[in-house]
């Protein structure tokens, strides 16, 4: 399950991450396009991971998935349609379409489609895309092979993919995949550190967010953490992402620090060493070492 506080409306939302996961691997599976699930305020709840090379290249570097993210926040806030999905293009220039899933006129999250290619020349959109991603380091040519690997569909394919869709939406709420639900404060705080550990936190901050005065947001955290502070749990949820970014990815240290929040390098590495009695760079390489030499 995928716990989901929503700031703005103080809306508890529960995502059934395993039903949902199942629906969109299916669709995937017969269609070949990829539809995901964002939370209200456009946030992916990382749902499906197979997405096609063009995206796995863009998001593979921290510029590029901050893109994706404001571009999936950005399509949120700005959906106008009456009804349905409403398509556009993403910062990269590639198609996608999104439509809120509703609950009494309140939208708990919404569904996606994309990434893929309308039926106008290749080349129109290629050049489209190719001065959005001028960025990207060594130039857009490097990403071009990766863009005509995206397919093209005429109007009446992602109309009946739409519809598909659409009826879809209505199967989500009748089996409960998400669902209003009620959380404690302390809930809400595990989550919404979760949720924002990379970004800049304070007490004010945090205690004005999940509308819980200082004093009871201290006490809170010092439950969660067994009687450290804040400061002190939102650290350790920083390092224990770093941990697994140091394990999973060949990230640049100075990336790993940035993309869990600290974005002072000698400032990340005393923190890890603090928390975990070793640098990250030899946490990294025992890391790695381990499954061989329990192979041997």
């Amino acid at each position: 399950m995928y716990l989901l506080w929503e700031e703005v409306t103080g809306l508890d939302i529960l995502f059934d991450e395993e039903r949902l996961l199942q629906l969109v691997t299916n669709l995937y599976v017969l269609t070949g396009i990829t539809a995901n699930i964002l939370d209200p305020r456009g946030q992916d709840i990382h749902l499906f991971k197979d997405h096609p090379p063009f995206c796995r290249a863009i998001n593979a570097l921290p510029e590029g998935h901050q893109r994706c993210v404001r571009c999936d926040m950005w399509k949120v806030k700005n959906y106008t349609a009456e009804g349905g999905f409403q398509f556009y293009r993403c910062h990269a220039g590639i198609c996608e379409a999104v439509m809120p899933l509703y609950d009494k006129k309140q939208p708990l999250a919404y569904l996606v489609f994309g990434c893929f290619l309308d039926d106008t020349p290749l080349e129109e959109q290629w050049e489209r895309t190719r001065q959005r991603v001028e960025w990207y380091p060594g130039g857009a040519e490097k990403l071009r092979e990766a863009f005509f690997q995206f397919r093209q569909y005429t109007p009446q394919q992602l109309q009946a993919y739409s519809e598909t869709l659409e009826a879809l939406s209505a199967y989500i709420r009748l089996k409960g995949m998400i669902l209003r639900t009620e959380q404690s404060d302390l809930q809400k705080l595990e989550l919404y550190l979760e949720q924002h550990y990379m970004e800049k936190l304070s007490l004010a901050s945090v205690a004005r967010e999940l509308h819980i005065g200082r004093t009871k947001l201290c006490g809170l955290a010092k439950e969660l953490s067994g009687g450290h502070t804040l400061s002190w749990f939102i650290a350790q949820r920083r390092i224990d992402a770093a941990k697994r970014l140091l394990l999973e990815t060949s990230l640049p240290i100075s990336a790993v620090a940035e993309q869990v929040g600290v974005n002072d390098y000698n400032y990340f590495s005393k923190v890890f060493r603090s928390m975990t009695g070793t640098t990250p760079s030899l946490f990294r390489k025992m890391g790695k070492k381990a499954p061989k030499e329990m192979e041997a």
